[in-house]
This record gives C-alpha cells, structure tokens and sequence, in this order.
C-alpha cells in the first residue's frame, strides 16, 4: 500500500538536519523520484511517464504547440471563453519574449454566428485590441476563412504593415446587434450603449485605415463585404498573401528541443 505524499515527504527529509542545502536538496529530490517510481515506498508500480530513467510527459497538444511558435489562432466567435484565452495567451507571449513578433490568425464571424444571432458583445473585441497594443511585441494579423464585425476590427489593429490575408478570405463590416430585453427603460439603456460600442468600433478601424469616422460609419450602416484586394485599398490590411508570396516551410523550434 502506497504511503501518503505527507508521510513520503517526511520520510525523505527524515535523518538530514540540511536538508535544505544544496546536497540535501538533491538528496530529497532524488529520494522522491526514486519513491514515485516505486510506488511511495509501496510495491513497484510501473510508472509510463519514464523511460530509461527519463520523464516523458504526454504530447502537447495542437494549441501549445502553435503557442510555443508565437502562433494566436481566433477559430470561433468572440465569446468571453474564447476572449479569455486569448487574452492569456497575449499576456504569455509578452513575458516570454517582448521582441518577438506574434502572429494572430483569425477566423472568426465576430460576436454573432455564422447565421448572425448575436452570441457576445463588443467588448470581448475592445479587450483584444487592446491587448494587442499594451503588450510590447509586435502583433501581425492574417484573415482566413472570415473576419466579420468585430473580428474584422481586430484584423485592422494588427501592426502596420504586418496585416494580412489569404486570397480567398472575407472581410466584412457591420454594426453591432442589441440583445436587450425587458422593460422599455432597460432596452433604452442597452441601446444607448450599443450605439457607444458602434462608435468606438468605428472610430479604431478608422484610426487603422486612415479615413474619416464619417466614412467608415456610413460603411458599417449596413453590410458591406470586402474581398481581400478591395481589404488593401479600404485600408484594413496591408496585403494578400499568395502562394508565390510564401516563404519555404521552417521546422517548428520545439521540434529542435525533442531531437
């Protein structure tokens, strides 16, 4: 029967009156190594996380890998799960290396779905965007697939010069979309802020491509698409990337770590 973690811990530190010197630290490692590979002084119980005396921790999953390659990838609307974890991942990258570019795919349909019922609110993008400007690494944005509303807002707060997108990617502006509910004061309230949100959304994209507020609020009264060409001229990117732009596939640096 394996001892309990508290009594292994004694046990290891048991009879070393330095335990905590630099020996006596080894020693207390090396000691409960040794007990969980053993089983904590019970029978020995194989243990798959060492091979050759060598822990091999599980695979790191798809994100982490993408994140230890300075990679931000926005798949879903902008939900505050999702907002969250972006918002983290910045934060990392910013302790981790501040000189280091990050580069931000983004995919997303905004803070509506894909059929347009409204699933989030405005902030979730404002918290991004400005989390994009606070850290000190530079944040280059790519679109594929879809940047709508809010998304295609946070495309645009990419550093200049470092906007992108795929060929065949969609850009779209609109306004944001009220879910008020209840009484007639509460949805007054809500629509005075949806029209404070639309402002300050506007007002960014329009400090990103250069042109008047008049104008971009004028845009985004109704729908109006943007193919990634027509993306470069309104000013929301800087380019299209095309296969022949493409520089030649390097070997992910974790990879270098696992040979």
């Amino acid at each position: 029967m394996k001892l309990p973690l508290a009594v292994a811990l004694g046990a290891a530190l048991a009879g070393s009156a330095s335990a905590f010197s630099p020996a006596g630290r080894s020693k207390v490692l090396n000691n409960l190594k040794e007990m969980r590979m053993t089983g904590a002084g019970g029978a020995a119980t194989p243990d798959t996380n060492y091979v050759d005396g060598t822990n091999i921790g599980p695979p790191p999953d798809l994100p982490s890998l993408l994140l230890h390659n300075r990679i931000v990838y926005i798949g879903m609307p902008l939900v505050p799960a999702v907002t969250e974890l972006v918002i983290a991942e910045l934060l990392y990258l910013n302790y981790e290396d501040q000189s280091k570019p990050v580069t931000m795919y983004i995919n997303s349909s905004g803070t509506t779905t894909a059929g347009g019922q409204a699933v989030g609110f405005e902030t979730e993008a404002f918290a991004i965007a400005d989390v994009m400007k606070y850290i000190r690494p530079p944040v280059n944005t790519v679109a594929i697939g879809q940047a709508f509303g809010a998304a295609a807002m946070i495309l645009s707060q990419g550093q200049k010069g470092g906007r992108a997108a795929l060929p065949n990617a969609t850009i779209l502006l609109n306004q944001p979309k009220s879910q008020a509910q209840g009484q007639a004061s509460d949805i007054a309230i809500r629509a005075r802020e949806v029209a404070h949100n639309r402002r300050t959304s506007c007002e960014l994209i329009a400090q990103a491509t250069g042109k008047p507020l008049s104008t971009v609020m004028d845009d985004c009264q109704r729908v109006k698409y943007l193919q990634p060409d027509e993306a470069v001229e309104y000013g929301l990117i800087d380019r299209v990337i095309r296969k022949e732009d493409m520089s030649p596939l390097m070997k992910p640096s974790f990879m270098a770590q696992l040979q």
